[in-house]
């Protein structure tokens, strides 16, 4: 990352952080459809904070933290998302439960991390249930 905050992307090309985290929410959400699971929900706001993704995996509605990375410098995807920012989401969730008119059995936390390569393809990390 540079003095600007740019990474650099596929082909030597520069991303700005915002550009990256898109694109590993794009990626992210292309996974999860991928599996089955249907988004119902994506950068959900409020004058608390955003939630990345918001989707269902059979009787569960699942709020996912979306992690984007091009390297390997900061750790793992456990360590990416810290107590305070679980407590966070989890008060989000509640919030954005309540805003809705359909109730659900099951209620979970994942995170995922995606992994931009400059010459592979993205890598996925998909924690379930991190709380």
């Amino acid at each position: 990352m540079n003095q600007s905050g740019e990474q650099s992307g596929q082909g030597g090309a520069k991303r700005t952080r915002r550009e990256v985290g898109q694109l590993g929410e794009d990626l992210a959400v292309r996974f999860l459809e991928d599996a089955g699971w249907v988004v119902v929900e994506r950068n959900w706001r409020c004058r608390y904070g955003e939630l990345d993704v918001i989707a269902v995996d059979g009787v569960a509605l699942v709020v996912v933290e979306v992690k984007a990375r091009t390297g390997a410098l900061f750790g793992d995807v456990a360590e990416a998302v810290s107590f305070e920012k679980y407590k966070r989401m989890r008060r989000l969730a509640g919030l954005w439960l309540r805003e809705q008119n359909r109730r659900w059995p099951v209620v979970r936390f994942d995170v995922i991390a995606v992994q931009l390569n400059s010459s592979e393809q993205p890598t996925f990390s998909h924690l379930r249930g991190v709380f």
